[in-house]
């Protein structure tokens, strides 16, 4: 009888078998390109930033890289608190937005850097940094190598955050236009490839609220289109009464929309070893 240990388990595999099996579509650059508008002006009011900034050992000395940094979500309110920030990310578009609000603040103190995970940061220059963060951009097939150039390119600490399932997607959305919902892997995948990487991480879940807010409702439905990605029109008409059913406050200013399952995200950090602040 052949008895299978911790150890025997690939969890590199299981995230891809997983990956493999949800039921939401991986978005491009492109595609986040032509969200970053909309998700820019979304983000900048997320109960989620301060919830992760109050987390965050932040200090004027310090240098942040923020990988998978989007249109400054963190990088901006980081930049007043830090030294530098290099804000890494895949979308020219997010770069664009991102580079437009540092004119318009005033910052001086951000790097943009147009790169993906899968690219030689070496040669785009990405030094070792304080801190290495990724807040919620960690949808990648390489799980671990993604860990591991985190890791490397810290000297004191990594924080990031990662899903619980099913966020931040709405299962009920999914049923209501006749699909079948597959979260795939969420973060308990990484704190394991973590744990196998011999990383013993810190974990915090951060709970937003139930409600969301949106100036009308067709801001509400073009985000949900996003979540479910090529709705025919039958599938488009029956999320739009989905939602309507979901209202709870509509007025000229914004709508708020009740989910049944509140956004909820892991915070997983860990310091570096070595770092004499441990």
């Amino acid at each position: 009888m052949t008895t299978t240990l911790y150890s025997d388990i690939n969890w590199q595999e299981l995230w891809q078998n997983a990956r493999r099996r949800k039921s939401w579509s991986s978005k491009t650059a492109t595609d986040w390109d032509q969200k970053a508008p909309s998700f820019a002006r979304r983000n900048r009011s997320s109960d989620y930033i301060d919830l992760l900034m109050a987390r965050l050992p932040l200090s004027p000395g310090l240098t942040v890289l923020d990988a998978g940094s989007g249109p400054g979500t963190l990088s901006l309110p980081m930049a007043g608190r830090v030294k530098a920030v290099t804000a890494l990310d895949y979308s020219g578009g997010m770069l664009k937005i991102l580079e437009q609000e540092c004119l318009k603040q005033g910052v001086s103190n951000i790097r943009p850097v147009h790169a993906s995970w899968e690219d030689d940061w070496q040669t785009l220059n990405i030094v070792t940094h304080d801190l290495a963060i990724a807040s919620r951009s960690l949808a990648v097939d390489d799980l671990q190598g993604a860990l591991e150039k985190l890791n490397a390119h810290a000297s004191q600490a990594v924080y990031l955050t990662d899903r619980i399932a099913p966020t931040p997607f709405d299962p009920a959305a999914f049923a209501a236009v006749g699909r079948e919902f597959e979260s795939g892997p969420d973060y308990i995948y990484t704190l394991n490839t973590l744990y196998s990487m011999g990383i013993h991480a810190n974990v915090e879940v951060l709970a937003l609220d139930h409600q969301l807010i949106f100036p009308d409702f067709d801001h509400a439905l073009d985000s949900y289109c996003w979540m479910l990605k090529d709705l025919n029109p039958t599938e488009e008409q029956l999320l739009s009464a989905y939602l309507r059913s979901r209202i709870i406050k509509q007025d000229d200013d914004h709508l708020i929309i009740s989910r049944e399952h509140p956004p909820r995200w892991a915070l997983i950090w860990w310091k570096k070893e070595h770092h004499s602040g441990r």
